[in-house]
């Protein structure tokens, strides 16, 4: 019987059971963490030690963001964990927005520091000191450089992926010559991270451009991907910065122009973190555990031999490795499950970790030349197949695309039939208490503090799909708007 600290900080039981998502969403998004084996609390508190199976999932995730990043002409790079205390104060928004949430290391080596280094909230500053000393004329334009990290910001609460004091993602950082070649950047990253979440991760996300009040600190735009949550809740998933020449001023970033003249370059900067893993439970997940699109599931495909004889058991087992090796060798990831546990027992285990499809192999496929396939979107008889082994690869990888497709659509219908349009406050106030409301409002912070006060829903963004230029009045104030934004309830 294993422990884990629930999100207040007492202990729970591992029993072989989670709680239903109806009867308390929260505690089934904890209890599948803890059962289907991602993750653990870390004595730290705030922290988390991610589990091989957890992990595995992450890095799928990001080897498929990091070739869509490579393929768009980025290179990865790595910068210090700590940054001067000094760097943050440069720019006053920045250090402004994260003051609250910084990590600061006043003694090192015994000794009390000159300067305090502040545990790397973000790389805006140290990157900005480093492309200050590489970029001297246009020729060095543009600098597309990616990095995978780990940040700190001082979070004492805990929801494993979601919210923690330490988190793993990926930081962009460019610099050009131009705020056209800039604000295109911006652009083509917020679209690498939509296809990353459809494409990848089987997850609907809406692109859209942040409100004021909501954009990071620092940015003179930050633009998002929202995603809707199996509870109706919002996950902002990605954002990319339009950081203007903010940055570069503060870093004295400047380059010799073709004019021959000294200009200040136009900097961006967007991330994304392995909130998109919480998500991936959240959206795909059901009460029997984990259902992971195959693009980016640790096991697509586990095999649980069946018998009760000692003969019958070298015989499935002989075919079992057989099966094993063949679909091995056409580049399924597999898992031949020879645990000596029941077989009941490991279905279970496998269904709570999402795997995408089960083989079961037992006296009577040995005999038949076939095996039983349980696909995991489709519970229950309806989803298990009887196929022979005679091209069982091709007719798994067929499956597996199916599967991945089967999950975006049901996530996608699931979203749109969440997002009501409305046009006056009381519809917004009704519509935020079970799902989304897409809502005409003014740009304006004091909008979005007063809606947040009284419904405890936040703007989302303004997205760029959902907008039909028909002039309305704000919901808040009445005055004339053509945009319309995204409020919902939000991690």
């Amino acid at each position: 019987m294993s422990l884990i600290h629930k999100s207040d900080d007492k202990l729970i039981c591992s029993m072989g059971k989670i709680t239903s998502r109806a009867t308390d969403y929260s505690e089934w998004y904890l209890d599948l963490i803890r059962e289907a084996d991602l993750a653990d609390y870390a004595p730290v508190r705030g922290c988390i030690v991610v589990k091989p199976y957890g992990w595995t999932l992450y890095e799928n995730m990001r080897d498929h963001l990091d070739k869509r990043f490579k393929d768009t002409g980025h290179s990865n790079a790595a910068f210090p964990l700590f940054i001067p205390m000094s760097f943050l104060q440069k720019e006053a928004s920045h250090v402004q927005g994260f003051s609250p949430e910084l990590a600061v290391v006043t003694i090192g080596g015994g000794e009390t520091l000159e300067e305090p280094l502040v545990v790397r909230p973000t790389s805006e500053t140290i990157i900005g000191h480093m492309y200050a000393q590489w970029i001297k004329s246009y020729r060095d334009l543009p600098i597309l450089i990616n990095t995978w990290n780990s940040v700190v910001r001082w979070e004492k609460r805990t929801k494993p992926f979601l919210r923690t004091m330490e988190f793993y993602w990926q930081e962009g950082h460019t610099a050009h010559a131009t705020h056209e070649e800039s604000w295109e950047e911006v652009r083509r990253m917020l679209d690498v991270y939509e296809e990353h979440a459809r494409i990848d991760c089987a997850i609907p996300a809406i692109k859209g451009r942040k409100s004021i009040s909501e954009k990071f600190p620092g940015a003179d735009r930050t633009l998002s991907i929202e995603a809707m949550m199996g509870d109706k809740k919002a996950l902002q998933s990605g954002t990319s910065h339009d950081l203007g020449q903010n940055f570069a001023h503060a870093f004295e970033m400047k380059f010799l122009d073709r004019d021959n003249s000294l200009k200040y370059c136009w900097t961006t900067s967007w991330g994304l973190s392995w909130r998109l893993t919480g998500a991936v439970i959240m959206v795909h997940g059901d009460d029997t555990g984990l259902r992971l699109p195959p693009k980016i599931a640790p096991v697509q495909t586990a095999i649980v031999p069946i018998f009760k004889t000692d003969a019958e058991k070298s015989s499935v087992m002989d075919v079992a490795n057989q099966v094993f090796a063949q679909l091995k060798s056409e580049g399924i990831r597999i898992k031949l499950d020879d645990r000596d546990d029941s077989p009941g027992a490991k279905f279970y285990d496998w269904e709570m970790r999402g795997v995408p499809i089960r083989i079961e192999i037992g006296p009577r496929d040995v005999t038949g030349n076939t095996v039983l396939l349980a696909r995991r979107d489709i519970p229950g008889k309806p989803g298990k197949l009887i196929m022979s082994r005679e091209g069982l690869g091709d007719r798994i990888k067929s499956l597996l695309v199916e599967i991945q497709s089967q999950y975006l659509a049901q996530a996608t219908a699931f979203q749109k039939s969440n997002i009501r349009e409305v046009e006056t406050y009381a519809d917004l106030k009704v519509a935020v208490e079970d799902g989304w409301a897409l809502a005409p409002v003014l740009d304006d912070p004091a909008v979005d503090a007063q809606i947040k006060a009284e419904t405890r829903a936040t703007n989302r963004n303004f997205p760029y799909d959902l907008q039909d230029d028909r002039e309305r009045p704000c919901i808040i104030t009445g005055k004339p708007t053509r945009e319309r934004a995204l409020f919902a309830k939000a991690y």
